[in-house]
C-alpha cells in the first residue's frame, strides 16, 4: 500500500522557484546589513552586544528557513512535506524560546550594570518628576 502520494515539479518550475528564493534570500541579507549599518546600539539595553545577538538570530532564522524552503523541494511525497514541516516548526519553536530568554539576559543585565552606574543614559541618573 503506497503511504503517500508522490510528486516532482517540473524542471522549468523548480529553475523559477530556486530564482526566486535566491532573489528573496538576496532581499533579505541586505536588508539585514542595512539594519546592522543603521540601527545604532542602545546602552541602555545593551548597546551593540543585543543589537549583534539580534542580528545574529536573524541571520540564522533566515537561513534555517531558506535551508527548510531548499529541502521542501527534494521532498518525495505529501507525508515527507508534512513531515519535514513539523521538524522546522517544533525547531523553530525551541529556537526562538532560547533567543528571547537570552535577549531578555542581555537586556536585563544591561538595565541592571546601568542603573548601578548612576542612571540610564539621557535621563541624567535621575527618577521622578522634575519642576
Amino acid at each position: 500500500m503506497k503511504t503517500g502520494t508522490p510528486f516532482e515539479m517540473p524542471g522549468d518550475i523548480r529553475k523559477m522557484t530556486e530564482q526566486s528564493m535566491e532573489q528573496v534570500r538576496s532581499a533579505i541579507n541586505s536588508y539585514l546589513q542595512f539594519f546592522q549599518r543603521g540601527v545604532p546600539g542602545m546602552p541602555a539595553l545593551g548597546g551593540n552586544e543585543l543589537s549583534n545577538k539580534v542580528l545574529s538570530y536573524a541571520e540564522r532564522n533566515v537561513a534555517t528557513a531558506f535551508d527548510f524552503a531548499q529541502s521542501l523541494m527534494a521532498a518525495k511525497d505529501v507525508q515527507e512535506v508534512l513531515k519535514m514541516q513539523t521538524e522546522f516548526l517544533q525547531g523553530q519553536m525551541q529556537a526562538m524560546t532560547e533567543q528571547v530568554k537570552d535577549l531578555s539576559e542581555t537586556a536585563i543585565k544591561a538595565v541592571t550594570d546601568s542603573a548601578k552606574m548612576g542612571g540610564m543614559p539621557g535621563m541624567g541618573g535621575k527618577s521622578g518628576p522634575t519642576s
